[in-house]
């Protein structure tokens, strides 16, 4: 019986003190760039992605779906789930080729927008999109906003910026076409590709800091991904190389310089992130949440 109860009186401050720093987040902001492999990292001139791994957590082996292209590993990391539950099932997927498994009311199978609506009808949300591509997986009767920047990575910046500024949005998720297109032009792993790599981290630090603008810094998660890396000019495939993405997150309670080791799958984005949202996950989602990026 004593054993029991201090089980209890143990367990109800773990779930107290889990709620305290999940009850700081007011705001997450998902900042998705294609075709930044984990693999390069480790050798990139990168000061402000690796300043992030040292100010929070961090994973460089999160494995995409297969295949390791765009439409449905974005659609998986937003929808917790895999291809066959949400029908996204090719690089340029605009209608889902698999009926859904499960759909709401909208047509789509349900995603972090619906999880958190459901639970705060008050949220709002912003999608900002280089890639015209990333509009078919949106729910835009969910999202208040979504704007396509038709591969224009200057103005995809520019508006996010002003978005999170003027709108401090609940969840904010942008997407940036680089490095994917030097990938594709060029070559992954070659030395325009690293020179790209240069141009993304601006970027973050400019993102970084229009959250310190908008007042939102000590309550909203900030996090880097990716859909899938490359090899050569292609993605597609089975190697590390193509389907091991970074996940790096900063934010109220994420733990300094910690590298999680936790196996993690590209569709526990979703759930990590309503998890910190304090919403439901939907039932019909297979990623958890890895709560290794919380103390």
């Amino acid at each position: 019986m004593k054993k029991n109860l201090i089980f209890l009186i143990a367990l109800f401050f773990a779930q107290t003190l889990s709620q305290a720093q999940t009850g700081k987040i007011k705001h997450v902001v998902l900042v998705g760039f294609d075709g930044l492999g984990a693999y390069a990292i480790p050798k990139a001139e990168m000061p402000t992605l690796k300043q992030m791994m040292e100010d929070g957590s961090y994973s460089l082996h999160v494995r995409t779906v297969l295949p390791s292209s765009s439409a449905v590993n974005w659609a998986s990391m937003l929808m917790g789930a895999g291809p066959t539950m949400h029908g996204f099932t090719e690089w340029g997927s605009k209608t889902p080729e698999i009926p859904a498994i499960k759909t709401t009311k909208n047509g789509l199978f349900p995603s972090i927008f619906n999880a958190v609506a459901s639970k705060n009808p008050k949220a709002t949300f912003a999608v900002i999109h280089s890639w015209p591509g990333i509009g078919y997986l949106i729910d835009k009767n969910v999202v208040q906003q979504v704007y396509n920047m038709e591969d224009n990575e200057d103005k995809t910046l520019e508006k996010v910026i002003d978005v999170i500024k003027r709108d401090k949005p609940t969840l904010t998720f942008v997407h940036f076409d680089q490095p994917d297109g030097v990938g594709h032009n060029i070559g992954h792993n070659t030395p325009e590709y690293y020179a790209e790599l240069k141009n993304v981290d601006r970027r973050i630090a400019q993102l970084q800091q229009a959250v310190k603008d908008a007042g939102m810094e000590k309550e909203t998660i900030f996090v880097i991904s990716a859909d899938h890396g490359g090899i050569d000019k292609g993605h597609g495939g089975k190697s590390l190389a193509e389907v091991e993405i970074p996940f790096v997150m900063t934010g109220p309670g994420v733990p300094k310089g910690k590298q999680v080791n936790q196996p993690m799958l590209i569709y526990d984005i979703a759930p990590t992130l309503t998890w910190l949202l304090g919403a439901e996950q939907d039932e019909a989602w297979r990623g958890k949440p890895i709560k290794a990026f919380q103390k």
